[in-house]
Formats: structure tokens, C-alpha cells, sequence
């Protein structure tokens, strides 16, 4: 794989390759145009290493997981719908509630659980309108254009600034999930942390996943489909 190669196109190509970013702190979602190689100096991280640890996963047995680019725009559409806008749907009420538990009960021994508390009530309002957007005017423009027979060229035109809109949410969104893993020390919670204090940066880290996913396959697959339409 080429070190030009961007990080977006490398998980475009095989979903489960994002475990290996993952792990490695590289952000291929809203980082998503970055080179690999470019990745890697940003991390101090030694390319031709990185390189054979991707390898080494697309060869395991369980790397063809489900692909975004071999679905249609509007089944892509419904998958996000479904499968990433359903998550925070259920989630992000679970998460209101537990941090501001946290935050109420140990904000004074641990201050850091206020900011958490401040920085997830704008990721939450953010996200929540966020996917309403999509849902309501995006998508169902993006499934109006892959069935249409003509004046797809101005369609694509007009959803051009609204996916330059979302890319710079999803940026912000990013931004909130790198402060959230800042404030949690990678979420791990000290010694003295209750069971609910536990389960919430549990919580974060699988919304950090979540996220990333969600993300990537809007940045890196679904826009630039849809705007290759013709």
C-alpha cells in the first residue's frame, strides 16, 4: 500500500483496517485526507511497521467486515440512519444522565468531570441537530439524486456546500472526542471511581468509536460518491 495512499482510502478500501488506526491514535475520519505517510510522521510512528500491521489484518480471516463503498448511496443512507444516528439516539441520553451524575457527585475531588460534563452538553446539542439535517433534508436528496435521470450536475452542485457544512461539524465533533480522552486520561477512571463514574467513560470511549465510524463513512465514502454523481 502506498504511503500517498490517503488514511480515508485505505479504510474506504477495508473497513476492519480501522481497528490498526484506531489503536494507533490516527484519525481517519474527519483526518481522513491525510497520506499514510503523513499519518505516521504526525505520530511519530515508523510507516514501513505501520504498513505490515495493515497487511497482516487483511489477511485475517475476519477483515472483510461490512463495506460502505460497495453499498448504494441510498442504502448507505439508511445504514447510517440506522445504524449510527440510531446509537446516539439511544446513547446520548444515557450519557446526559451519567455526566451530570459524575459531574454532581465528584466535580469537587475530580474538576476535571465538570468540563466533561460542559464539552458533552455541545457535542450532544451539535450531533443531535446535526443528524436531524441529514435525515430530514441531506439524505433524502442524496436518494432523490441516484434515482434521478437528469440535472444531476446541479443537484451535486447544491449539496456541495451542505457537505462542506457537515464536514466542519463533524470536525468539531472530532475536536469534542479528543478533548473528552484528554480530560478521562484515555478513559480510565482512577481507583476510588463508582460504578457509574466507570461505565461512564466506557460510555465515551465506545462513542469515540461510534463516532469515528460514523464519521468516516460520511467524510470519506458518502460525500464524495454522491458528488461524483452524474
Amino acid at each position: 500500500m502506498a504511503p500517498e495512499t490517503t488514511v480515508g482510502e485505505i479504510v474506504r478500501a477495508v473497513p476492519a483496517r480501522s481497528r490498526i488506526f484506531e489503536n494507533l491514535g490516527i484519525d481517519y475520519c474527519c483526518g481522513g485526507k491525510k497520506s499514510l505517510a503523513e499519518a505516521c510522521r504526525a505520530k511519530g510512528l515508523d510507516l514501513a511497521k505501520v504498513v505490515d500491521m495493515l497487511v497482516a489484518l487483511d489477511r485475517t480471516p475476519d477483515s472483510a467486515a461490512e463495506n460502505p463503498d460497495a453499498m448504494s448511496l441510498s442504502e448507505l443512507c439508511d445504514h447510517i440512519e440506522q445504524v449510527h444516528h440510531g446509537y446516539l439516539t439511544e446513547e446520548l441520553p444515557r450519557l446526559d444522565f451519567m455526566t451530570r451524575k459524575v459531574a454532581v457527585v465528584h466535580g469537587d475531588h475530580e474538576p476535571r468531570l465538570l468540563e466533561v460534563r460542559r464539552v458533552f452538553e455541545a457535542f450532544a446539542a451539535e450531533m443531535t441537530a446535526h443528524t436531524k439535517e441529514e435525515e430530514e433534508a441531506i439524505f433524502p436528496v442524496i436518494r432523490q439524486l441516484e434515482s434521478a435521470n437528469g440535472g444531476k450536475a446541479k443537484a451535486t452542485a447544491s449539496l456541495k456546500d451542505s457537505f462542506t457544512k457537515l464536514e466542519s461539524e463533524h470536525g468539531r465533533a472530532g475536536s469534542a472526542l479528543a478533548r473528552f480522552r484528554e480530560l478521562t486520561d484515555n478513559y480510565c477512571p482512577p481507583d476510588w471511581a463508582c460504578n457509574t463514574f466507570r461505565a461512564l467513560y466506557d460510555g465515551l470511549a465506545q462513542l469515540e468509536e461510534d463516532t469515528h465510524q460514523h464519521v468516516h463513512k460520511e467524510n470519506n465514502v458518502l460525500f464524495p460518491r454522491t458528488l461524483a454523481v452524474r
